[in-house]
């Protein structure tokens, strides 16, 4: 593989490098038209985060920004708000993957557990996801994240349920693997430092390093995304071309090979630089304003 070339060539899928902007811009409002399968949803507007309550005209406006774009929406929680952004959606016309949010505190993850099993059972999830990243952060146990699992497998039907973690972390915790439906696995090659030149064959890495932990369950790329600004990250460099040019490589490999990603993210979200840096601002297709980046 030569590198950037061959990677730029990957974008088209044909004979020549596109290198230059108008190029680019082309192919991305080319992808969008053609509707992306998912995005990573965000409500919050600038000021806002994680714990403040949400609207559900700011849920609705911002979705219907987004709607004419994509086939599915990824959420997050099912407390502050957030549990009214699926029933919404469905105004839309919009598939849901509904996820409830896990973490330290017992009080808020029963009240999430309880929210998701309601909305599921009211039709307005068509997968459902119970956690997410709390292998890879420690918020609980792998035995404490199953009984989690497990009552919401056994307080839903006819819906497929999962967990969303780190690629790797199908590999290492095979309970987990096993109790779920489908493996939701999130596939940053930034994240790894890898350089753009080769971050979709990380990525496709990644992916079957999934498929193989697996055991013949369905494997969906729940978040994978470029920064636009922000500080490098050993080998990633963010800039506005990569986050363009890796875009359009995602949906170009969704495209060919079909295979169902949720793209992080849809808006600029400010409030994740208290855990991110400045890069952590800059992942959305909108910026904060709601403006379309590319």
């Amino acid at each position: 593989m030569s590198g950037r070339s061959e990677q730029i060539l990957s974008l088209a899928g044909v004979g020549a490098p596109f290198t230059e902007h108008h190029d680019l811009s082309a192919l991305f409002k080319q992808a969008m038209l053609n509707k992306v399968h998912g995005i990573c949803f965000s409500p919050y507007v600038e000021g806002q985060g994680p714990g403040d309550k949400i609207t559900k005209e700011q849920i609705r406006h911002r979705l219907e920004l987004i709607a004419p774009y994509t086939k599915w929406i990824r959420t997050f929680s099912c407390t502050d708000g957030n549990e009214f952004i699926p029933e919404i959606a469905r105004e839309f016309e919009l598939k849901v993957l509904a996820g409830a949010w896990l973490g330290a505190s017992d009080k808020i993850n029963q009240e999430e557990i309880e929210n998701l099993i309601e909305l599921a059972n009211n039709g307005h999830a068509d997968i459902i996801a119970v956690g997410n990243e709390v292998m890879y952060r420690g918020d609980l146990t792998e035995e404490e994240l199953l009984v989690h699992l497990y009552q919401v497998k056994n307080e839903t039907k006819d819906i497929p349920v999962g967990y969303v973690d780190a690629y790797y972390e199908f590999e290492n915790r095979t309970q987990i693997t096993q109790a779920c439906d489908v493996i939701l696995a999130n596939c940053y090659p930034f994240w790894e430092g890898c350089t753009f030149e080769y971050s979709l064959l990380y990525m496709k890495d990644m992916y079957h390093r999934a498929m193989k932990a697996s055991g013949g369950k369905k494997v969906i790329i729940t978040e994978t995304g470029w920064p636009s600004r922000g500080e490098e990250f050993y080998g990633a460099v963010p800039s506005f071309h990569n986050a363009l040019s890796y875009f359009i490589n995602t949906q170009q490999w969704s495209r060919e090979e079909a295979i169902d990603i949720f793209y992080f993210s849809s808006f600029d979200e400010p409030w994740k630089t208290d855990s991110e840096g400045d890069v952590g601002a800059f992942w959305g297709l909108w910026d904060k304003t709601e403006k379309l980046k590319f």
